[in-house]
């Protein structure tokens, strides 16, 4: 078995190599609108207030 210290050594190694993979590796970040407003419920629609419980019995 190893000593302790050098499966440490071995552990930050790894972490430093998936950090470098990571960093090469091309991203896209998305503008996403975090502030976006929930439609309005339609007359037909329950509100999400009024939620409950849907059996569906598929035999």
């Amino acid at each position: 078995m190893l000593p302790p210290f050098i499966i440490e050594q071995i552990r930050k190694r790894e972490v430093e190599e998936r950090r470098r993979q990571e960093a090469d590796r091309p991203r896209l970040e998305l503008p996403l609108d975090v502030h976006r407003p929930e439609p309005a419920p339609e007359d037909g629609e329950e509100s999400s207030d009024e939620r409950g419980v849907t059996i569906l019995d598929l035999g």
